[in-house]
């Protein structure tokens, strides 16, 4: 071997040495270290907890709200309008407190028919309910007519009477009144001979409390 042929490769190995120590030094510098590194997952936050809303305060239902109540029944062919209001003032109407309700009342034949119309009866039973539920009921009011065939209330005619609630018991939060109404129509005008009709209503009302 010539002594350039020597000097060639000793240069060629000392690239070589240079060229792989530099490979062998390749790595990630020390700086870079920390950007490499998984960024650590967020913490959860804890999930506030919603506080429940407070149930809003029902009121009761109230046939009497505005003082009265106006009713239009159907009892077979005839028609019976009906008007409930009391004199005493809604907030006395406790349970302890024996309780006035008037009731006036018409009929009439909307196919304008002359026969005249009685009211023979009428009656009302009482249920009554507490907070948790139904109550024992009070005395069912009647009355019944005194007078043959019954009480004319053909229009321009008219029944008017004041049904009295009697006391009920003291956890009582209304009263609801299952009202029927009996009635005699002529089957002619002036005829001796009568029809039956019923109509019924139902009324509720809600009682005070201290």
């Amino acid at each position: 071997m010539t002594p350039r042929s020597t000097s060639r490769l000793a240069a060629l190995a000392l690239v070589t040495s240079l060229v792989g120590g530099t490979l062998a030094g390749c790595g990630t510098p020390p700086w870079d270290e920390g950007e490499e590194q998984a960024a650590p997952a967020p913490s959860a936050s804890a999930t506030p907890t919603a506080s429940p809303s407070p149930s809003p305060t029902r009121s009761l239902a109230n046939d009497l709200a505005k003082g009265s109540a106006k009713r239009t029944l159907n009892a077979g062919g005839v028609e019976v309008a009906v008007n409930y209001y009391s004199d005493v003032p809604l907030d006395q109407w406790s349970p302890e407190a024996t309780k006035p309700l008037k009731v006036s009342l018409t009929a009439s034949f909307p196919d304008g028919s002359e026969q005249d119309i009685y009211l023979r009866s009428v009656q009302a039973r009482v249920d009554v309910a507490g907070a948790d539920g139904p109550l024992p009921a009070a005395e069912s009011i009647t009355d019944q007519a005194d007078v043959d065939p019954g009480y004319l209330v053909t229009e321009p005619s008219s029944y008017s009477d004041v049904l009295t609630l009697p006391a009920v018991d003291a956890a009582a939060r209304s009263v609801t009144l299952n009202l029927t109404y009996e009635l005699l129509a002529q089957s002619a005008p002036k005829s001796k001979r009568y029809l039956k009709q019923t109509a019924s209503d139902t009324l509720r009302i809600a009682l005070a409390h201290d």
